[in-house]
């Protein structure tokens, strides 16, 4: 794998994180800040591409590595159809599944940017793991109205990821093992990785789950509906409310976990109680994928940005560790993650696949 030279581009709201790697080796890496009134100018995120692209053209031509000698680039998976996890090739039928359900969420932007380098260059262009990866099985998705069903999407590129990592410390390859995954970031999801493959977990993004920073997590449903039918709240506002400005910063104005205990460590009772609120949450939703897990839980891991809070950490550990055993990889390695993955594929360990035209994996 050590001869593979690769560009990675991971769009966020605000940067593109970018790097170069040589094999599994980071040669050169930054994260491209973007003016917050210029991306305003744009009515869709998908209409950033030019500009975000050019900036990605400038790292690579300062950097060390010339465009030629590049294999592949590979770009974070945005909004996709639903579709198993892995490795596809950005190819004209994925491109266009972006463009037609991407608009929302600005990692759609990291597959289309790579197509565009990688096109003029002749290598291929990879996504892994997008967050509308889907391996449910058919019991997952039920709930109480036939009208609505459960969804899968989640923090699938640091989920996968970490669990392969932790299956490797584990002494035991990903396929062969019963995982809980929870990412702590600004959303929080809780996955139960059966065997390689995620088959239950709360859609985090659009509010379900445990609290987080910045999400309500679930409501009781009169509550809500009572609420969004007041007349104080507009459709948008609820949303908001529900993504962006639920959670801690609904409670207590921050997302910042150092900020919330600061307040602690001031004496804030409130905090305390908002902040471990959250943990209560994450455990009880751990215990309810160990239920979709049968039980058979090998470890539960704890990663995402959040994972450095020893509060936040030592809170949820002593409600959940009769369970399984709980490791912790604080941080997200998704840079690290794409690399891995296409260098799985050039190294021909593992095949990339191709989205069907009617949308999902084959």
């Amino acid at each position: 794998m050590n001869g593979h030279r690769l560009l990675i581009i991971n769009p966020g709201s605000t940067s593109t994180k970018v790097a170069l790697f040589e094999g599994s080796t980071l040669i050169s890496g930054e994260a491209l800040h973007h003016d917050a009134a210029t991306l305003a100018a744009y009515d869709r995120i998908l209409d950033q591409l030019p500009a975000r692209k050019e900036r990605v053209l400038q790292f690579l031509a300062w950097g060390p590595m010339p465009a030629n000698t590049l294999s592949a680039v590979v770009g974070r998976g945005g909004l996709l159809p639903p579709m198993e996890g892995g490795v596809y090739l950005v190819d004209d039928a994925l491109v266009s599944a972006l463009r037609e359900r991407g608009e929302g969420h600005a990692s759609s932007l990291g597959a289309l940017i790579a197509r565009e380098i990688a096109n003029p260059l002749g290598i291929p262009a990879f996504t892994v793991d997008p967050v509308t990866t889907d391996e449910f099985e058919s019991i997952a998705r039920y709930t109480g109205l036939p009208e609505v069903q459960h969804r899968s999407i989640f923090h699938a590129l640091n989920q996968k990821a970490v669990a392969r990592r932790a299956a490797r410390d584990l002494g035991v390859d990903y396929t062969e093992c019963n995982l809980i995954v929870v990412h702590l970031g600004g959303g929080i999801s809780v996955g139960g990785h059966r065997r390689g493959r995620v088959v239950h977990v709360a859609n985090a993004l659009e509010g379900e789950g445990p609290y987080s920073p910045e999400r309500s997590g679930g409501l009781p449903n009169t509550s809500l509906v009572n609420m969004c039918y007041s007349g104080q709240c507009t459709l948008a506002e609820v949303r908001k409310k529900i993504a962006g400005r639920g959670g801690l910063v609904a409670h207590l104005g921050t997302n910042s976990l150092f900020d919330v205990e600061n307040k602690i460590a001031g004496g804030d009772e409130y905090a305390r109680l908002c902040y471990e609120g959250m943990a209560y949450q994450v455990a009880k939703e751990i215990g309810r994928v160990a239920c979709a897990l049968s039980g058979d839980v090998d470890a539960i891991i704890l990663t995402g940005g959040a994972a450095n809070s020893r509060m936040l950490v030592d809170w949820i550990t002593d409600r959940v560790k009769f369970i399984s055993k709980v490791l912790v990889y604080p941080g997200e390695a998704e840079m690290d993650a794409l690399a891995d993955a296409g260098l799985r594929v050039l190294a021909g360990v593992e095949d990339a696949k191709r989205i069907c035209e009617g949308g999902g994996g084959a």
